[in-house]
Order: structure tokens, then sequence, then C-alpha cells
């Protein structure tokens, strides 16, 4: 099995390298900004190949597809993970803010895709699990830009799934929850007893993404208590919006 995991540097990325590692005959293409932290990782995992690029670079798409190819002649899963985090209101940050946020967040993963679509199409059975936040189905203030990303990803991911279900890729959604990583110690929810049960962990979160492509289903809420806020948004829409709008969700999310 090939599989390539992006923002494999740290946090998640690097969590989830270290459990597909585990997996019989598996080999690894890691892709991050940070040489010196994926060839770490590298050595730790018996080797892998290091791909240390932008995704927000317009030649990187087509550099891994490349290397991809030329090293490993195929490839298996995709793990879409790279992302960013950020808070501040519209007023705040304006336009710039959502830009930044859909460039890291959406567009590098649409377009590293696209490159490396007719690879995964020819190593059918493969699959693409693409990394979202549950504020990509609900929004809070402060959080519009990084928001609009995620929704924009759950979007896109749906009609990815129906439309490549009969080229034998499967496309899954992940929404993560609050996660403790080294960019977001989540410091505030795990302070305070009544919230620290909200914070998983990187680790945890990797075990449960590779669960996700394990068993190929469409979509799935990390930790899975997390599923309840969405619903809660269409059930109970009042109470929702004053919990919401009172400061009840202040911490940072990233996927």
């Amino acid at each position: 099995m090939i599989a390539l995991v992006t923002g494999a540097s740290s946090g998640i990325g690097a969590a989830v390298a270290r459990h597909l590692a585990a997996e019989p005959g598996a080999r690894l293409v890691l892709v991050a900004r940070r040489r010196d932290r994926l060839e770490a990782l590298a050595a730790e995992l018996g080797g892998a190949t290091v791909v240390a690029a932008d995704l927000l670079e317009e030649a990187t798409p087509a550099l891994v597809a490349r290397r991809v190819a030329e090293e490993h002649g195929r490839l298996d899963l995709l793990v879409n993970n790279a992302g960013v985090g950020g808070r501040g209101s519209f007023a705040e940050g304006g336009w710039a803010a959502v830009h930044r946020a859909m460039a890291i967040n959406f567009d590098a993963q649409v377009r590293l895709t696209e490159a490396l679509l007719p690879l995964l199409r020819r190593s059918a059975p493969s699959g693409v699990v693409n990394v979202g936040s549950v504020a990509g189905r609900v929004s809070r203030p402060g959080a519009g830009a990084y928001s609009a990303s995620k929704f924009a990803l759950a979007g896109w991911t749906e009609a990815l799934q129906l439309e490549e279900r009969r080229h034998g890729v499967h496309v899954a959604l992940v929404q993560l929850g609050f996660v403790a990583t080294e960019g977001f110690p989540q410091r505030k929810l795990l302070a305070r007893p009544w919230t620290r049960w909200m914070v998983s962990t990187d680790a945890r979160v990797a075990a449960g993404i590779v669960e996700v492509w394990r068993r190929r289903r469409p979509e799935a809420y990390l930790p899975r208590p997390y599923a309840l806020v969405p619903l809660a948004r269409v059930l109970l829409p009042g109470l929702y919006r004053r919990a919401v709008g009172g400061g009840a969700f202040t911490a940072s999310t990233r996927s």
C-alpha cells in the first residue's frame, strides 16, 4: 500500500503517518514544508518518501504527483490533512482572512487531489480521506473564515464521493472536533473539568481517520459525540444560537 499524507510534519498528520506505517506492506509519502521534521519522521518509521514543499505554490501538486509516480508507480490512499485554523471576526480580518483560509484549507486540497486523481484511478480500489471539521457543518462567532473553508471542503467532498465511486476511488470526509495539537493546545478547554471531555488527542484522531479508510465510511465525526452538534443546530436552532452566540464554544479548532 502506498499512502500519501499532507501536513505530516507534526500533529495529526504525523500521527496518521505513524498509524499507517503499521499497516502490512505500507510505504508512505510524507508532504509538508518542514524538511527536517519530515526526515526525522521518515527515519522513525523506517523510511518514507519525503516531499518538502508548500502546497500553496503553483508547481507543488504536479511535483508531488511526479514523485509518487516515479518512485512508487501507484497511490492507494491520499490523506488531505494539511490545514490552518484561525480566529477573528470578519470586521477584523476581512476578505484577506477568508482568502487565506480558503487557499490553505480548500484550494490546496482540491489542487493536490486533481493532480493525483489519475494515479488514484489507475490504482483502484483506492481512497481519499479529506480531514474537515465540525465547523464545516456549523459555525460560530470568530470562526467565519475557517468555517467557510471547511463548508466548501464538505460540499466538494460529497460531490467527489458520488463522482468517483464508479472509478473505484472511495472518498471520505472526517469531521474533527477540538483536538489538542502542537499548534492548538486547547489549554482553556483542558483547564476546565466540564469541558475537558470535549478535547481529543492527535493519536486518537489519527486512529479514527485510519479506521474510516479501512471501513470505507463516507463520513465520520471524531470524537463521535460531535455528530450531535450539527444535529442540535437543526433540531434546536434557537438554543444552539444562544449557546454559541454566548461564547459556549470559543476555543480554536484545527483540522
